[in-house]
């Protein structure tokens, strides 16, 4: 898919495709660029990720909307991906859903999901949720739909009703928001495969799947979420979670015996990690736009772009 191509139009054309489009879910720009250099064609700001990345707190509905949607922005740009951004419950009502999709917008995501929840919301994974009316989301969903600038701009309608209000309630939820004229639906937490078809069976709109590491949710496979009709496999902080036994051993090692080279054994090299930083590509700018030095008492000059410009100095 060209990079040339808007980042929204890029992500509505894994859309139109059959083949199930991954998302690895992360936290932070660094992680993000790692989910770049491993070839995946877009990532997800994940809303649970970020609070703990960013402020190291759980998903209870305590990320504020300025701090998730400048942490997105910041996932898009260092990426280059098209970013799915997690925008929680949109923030309040139906207006502040407009200025949550007018900020996410001007971050630079590529789609945009909202939840059914009431706020402050839940983690999916955690207990305690609850749900708005479905006519109250409606609207919520038609203030995202109005507020966009770009039409390319993927709005997705999750539900978290089935925890709550069982699967086929799920289910209505969930064709009513397509009904809205949402681009994508999220029904979070079925518990079977056959709930994963029948969700697949009875919606019209392309559909996510997320596999979560609590266990409650089926991990169905990219090939077999693709028989079954789904177009997005997105798998919670499971990039994160990978994460932490590495950190671990290595602090422990270290505090053990203080040996930094032998706690280290195993880690990425400082010249992997200069790469994933584009660290080559910024000393190339840097020589490029970098001052030509001169003798005291020799005319100030300074090369840009291959030209010479002289200045004296006064005296």
């Amino acid at each position: 898919m060209p990079a040339s191509k808007r980042p929204t139009t890029r992500f509505r054309e894994l859309l139109g495709r059959r083949q199930v489009t991954m998302l690895p879910a992360v936290g932070d720009p660094f992680s993000a660029r790692i989910v770049a250099r491993e070839g995946f064609e877009a990532v997800m700001a994940s809303g649970n990720a970020t609070a703990a990345m960013r402020l190291g707190i759980p998903d209870m509905g305590l990320l504020t909307l300025s701090e998730n949607a400048e942490n997105a922005g910041r996932i898009a740009q260092a990426s280059g991906l098209p970013a799915f951004a997690d925008a929680d419950t949109g923030y309040g009502n139906a207006l502040n859903v407009r200025r949550t999709v007018l900020e996410f917008e001007r971050a630079g995501v590529a789609a945009i999901m909202i939840e059914d929840q009431v706020t402050p919301k839940r983690c999916g994974m955690l207990a305690g949720k609850q749900v708005i009316p479905a006519p109250e989301m409606e609207m919520k969903l038609r203030a995202a739909l109005d507020a966009r600038r770009d039409d390319d701009l993927v709005i997705v309608a999750r539900t978290d009703a089935r925890a709550v209000e069982g699967l086929d309630a799920a289910i209505r939820r969930a064709e009513r928001y397509a009904g809205a004229g949402a681009d994508a639906i999220f029904v979070e937490g079925p518990r079977t495969r056959s709930e994963a078809e029948e969700i697949a069976r009875r919606i019209d709109r392309p559909l996510l799947y997320n596999v979560t590491p609590t266990g409650s949710v089926p991990p169905l496979d990219a090939a077999t979420l693709e028989q079954i009709g789904f177009k997005f496999l997105s798998f919670s902080v499971y990039v994160l979670l990978a994460a932490i036994p590495a950190m671990q051993g290595f602090l422990r090692r270290l505090k053990s015996d203080g040996d930094v080279a032998r706690a280290s054994r195993g880690a990425a090299s400082m010249q992997e990690y200069l790469d994933i930083l584009g660290y080559d590509d910024w000393r190339q700018y840097e020589a490029k736009y970098a001052a030509v030095t001169q003798s005291p008492g020799e005319p100030d000059q300074m090369k840009i772009k291959g030209s010479t410009r002289t200045s004296r100095r006064k005296r």
